[in-house]
């Protein structure tokens, strides 16, 4: 039976000698229980009837396999609260498991997407980014901003006033995105030309608006795509939008 790193099943300590363990540890912790019970069994043969032994046999078998897979042979190992324990299987399949969140792809915080629609009165270097989405992912800043220019007294008041779309906070929220770069990121990213920086616009509506001149690097139309937004949170990457990613300084393929 292979066992995990302990890295990859973890015990958590809370404070006054209470533990938090992976769940993979108790199906381990029962692996040996079970075994050296077969063990004990095994070295009083004489006085220890066959079909116990057989059935010990068949707890330790369960027991090798809830670690891969808990429920394989039907009922699954359940703790004290009556929740199945999540074997090796549980970890590394499904959208949160390790392949489909850690390594195939990863879901970040400041980030959302939405449908592109067309935006022709738009300069190149802008696009249309709807309200509703922007206070999202600018929810930190304009509270930092709300209670800086005295607006909320705290932080509870300021997300009362978030909640409420009360009509200061998109005043407040026009001064953070007004020189703060964003970055559109249309899937599959086959080129760099995937991946520019926008001069985000407020607008209302759902739907981010793009100039069509600037669709080409993309690979993208205005009949259903859909692109994702990202804010680039630190000054270092902020200046790397600037300089080398604005869409109005890569309107030429590289390949060309």
């Amino acid at each position: 039976l292979p066992v995990l790193p302990p890295e990859l099943r973890p015990m958590v300590e809370l404070g006054e000698g209470e533990l938090i363990t992976s769940d993979l540890n108790e199906l381990y912790r029962r692996v040996i229980y079970r075994n050296n019970t077969l063990i004990d069994f095994s070295a009083r043969s004489g006085s220890t009837p066959g079909g116990l032994v057989v059935c010990q046999t068949r707890l330790v078998q369960e027991a090798v396999d809830a670690p891969i897979d808990n429920g394989i042979r039907g009922q699954p190992m359940k703790d004290s609260h009556n929740r199945p324990y999540k074997s090796f299987s549980d970890v590394i399949e499904g959208k949160e498991g390790r392949f489909r969140e850690n390594l195939l792809g990863k879901r970040v915080d400041y980030s959302g997407r939405s449908v592109i629609i067309v935006g022709p009165s738009l300069p190149l270097h802008q696009c249309g980014l709807p309200r509703e989405m922007a206070i999202e992912l600018s929810q930190a800043s304009v509270i930092r901003g709300l209670i800086g220019q005295h607006l909320a007294p705290n932080l509870r008041a300021a997300k009362s006033m978030i909640q409420n779309k009360e009509s200061i906070i998109w005043k407040v929220l026009q001064e953070i995105m007004q020189g703060h770069p964003i970055l559109l990121n249309r899937a599959p990213t086959l080129h760099r030309l995937g991946i520019q920086a926008f001069q985000p616009i407020l607008i209302k509506g759902r739907a981010i608006r793009l100039h069509p001149l600037v669709c080409g690097g993309f690979n993208a139309d205005f009949d259903g795509d859909q692109m994702a937004v990202h804010i680039p949170l630190s000054l270092e990457a902020q200046a790397e939008a600037r300089l080398l990613m604005f869409s109005h300084t890569n309107l030429l393929s590289p390949a060309t």
